[in-house]
């Protein structure tokens, strides 16, 4: 399990951590840098992958001409944060990930520089990884030697030679990075059939019929899927029906008890949403790390608990671990006290372009107001981001003194 991700001089992060535990909920405005935190874990999930730093960055376009890897958002720039590429220096930024993995805990840094003027563009000036805070392996080159280094591909990926103990190590914490999905659950690709034999489903819902044709085959998680399933939606669910067509593809249809047959093309995107959510966390080769954005688009607020209930449930069993953005004041009102305890707050001010990762639980008497007015009312009045700017000495801070009735300076309603 990841248990801290630091940043330092990646895109908007000056110097920053985020804290994680099964079940992580990041929060914040629009354009406070929550899609750049996915990004950081999509950059160490390339590293995993044996990508080099410029395929990481930019693409990597596979031996038939085909995309095996989207490039991070943004221009290659603009990854450094304060980097515009006009002049001589060489950019770079820090990234660290810690995890706990086989009974151990262990780091993974990098640090990585970019050169406008060179070849190949990026560079890797610092490699290290740690367990139980004694080195694997680990190179630092200097500033100096950069127009002579070749490091363009990360080690991590790469087998150790030296030391059996080592590479079993090295195994663990590769396979953990190995093991991160970004799952954008489209309801367009969810409706479309799949060939039979496609397990896994895909980062935007791709075979889901396949994928809960193999649930479905198993008595037991059949019908915990279709008790999750039955609660989300009024329909009276009988079951699935997975029939093929003259060309051998399996569709999805939705059975309930009076004998109406509802296909996946019919199908509302909430309920396929659902149903995809379903499908990740249920199946039988579910495992890793999964990183949603925005994982309530599309479910009803009252509806809410139940996506919640399935994930707090699923990982605490331990087998996977649950990153997600949201906007939703439903969904934190609906978060156990564990989830509030792996929440954080990202918080950008319109006047500095930097952002910073708070855990919420620590903003100003949060635990109490909480219990006192609700953690979705916090949100939608904006009480958070004014803590955010009082915690970074940003605001005049009058409404959130100690003396102040309500002790978050809005009116009871």
């Amino acid at each position: 399990m990841i248990t801290s991700l630091r940043l330092r001089n990646f895109k908007n992060f000056a110097d920053e951590t985020l804290k994680l535990g099964p079940f992580t909920v990041i929060v914040g405005a629009n354009a406070s840098g929550k899609s750049n935190i996915r990004d950081a874990f999509r950059f160490l999930h390339g590293i995993g992958r044996g990508y080099t730093l410029a395929e990481i960055i930019g693409g990597k376009v596979g031996v038939g001409g085909q995309l095996e890897w989207e490039p991070i958002r943004g221009a290659p720039n603009e990854i450094v944060r304060m980097f515009d590429g006009s002049n001589e220096e060489i950019g770079e930024f820090y990234v660290r990930l810690s995890v706990r993995t086989g009974g151990k805990n262990m780091d993974y840094s990098c640090t990585v520089g970019i050169n406008p003027d060179g070849k190949d563009g990026f560079r890797l000036l610092t490699e290290m990884m740690m367990a139980e805070n004694q080195p694997i392996f680990g190179m630092v080159n200097s500033e100096q030697e950069w127009r002579y280094m070749q490091e363009v591909r990360p080690a991590l990926a790469r087998p150790l030679d030296h030391d059996p103990i080592s590479e079993d190590q090295r195994s663990c914490l590769c396979s953990s990075i190995q093991s991160m999905r970004f799952l954008e659950l489209s309801p367009a690709r969810m409706r479309e059939p799949s060939v039979p034999g496609a397990t896994i489903l895909g980062d935007y819902g791709q075979n889901l019929p396949t994928v809960l044709e193999a649930i479905c085959a198993d008595a037991d998680r059949k019908q915990t899927l279709l008790s999750w399933f039955e609660e989300l939606t009024p329909m009276d669910v009988q079951g699935f029906e997975f029939p093929r067509d003259p060309s051998g593809r399996v569709h999805l249809y939705i059975t309930e008890r009076n004998g109406r047959k509802v296909s996946a093309y019919s199908a509302s995107d909430g309920t396929l949403r659902f149903l995809g959510l379903l499908a990740a966390l249920l199946n039988d080769d579910a495992g890793g790390i999964y990183f949603f954005e925005k994982i309530d688009n599309g479910i009803h607020p009252s509806r809410l608990w139940l996506l919640l209930d399935l994930i707090e449930r699923q990982t605490a069993k331990g087998k996977i671990q649950v990153i997600t953005t949201t906007h939703s004041p439903a969904l934190l009102a609906w978060m156990n006290d564990d989830t509030f305890e792996h929440t954080s707050v990202v918080y950008r001010d319109q006047y500095w372009s930097d952002s910073v990762i708070r855990h919420i639980a620590d903003l100003y008497r949060l635990r109490e107001l909480r219990k006192s007015y609700g953690l979705e009312r916090l949100l939608t009045n904006g009480w958070l981001e004014d803590a955010m700017k009082a915690s970074e000495g940003d605001a005049d801070t009058d409404h959130l003194d100690d003396d102040d009735e309500d002790g978050w300076g809005m009116e009871e309603e």
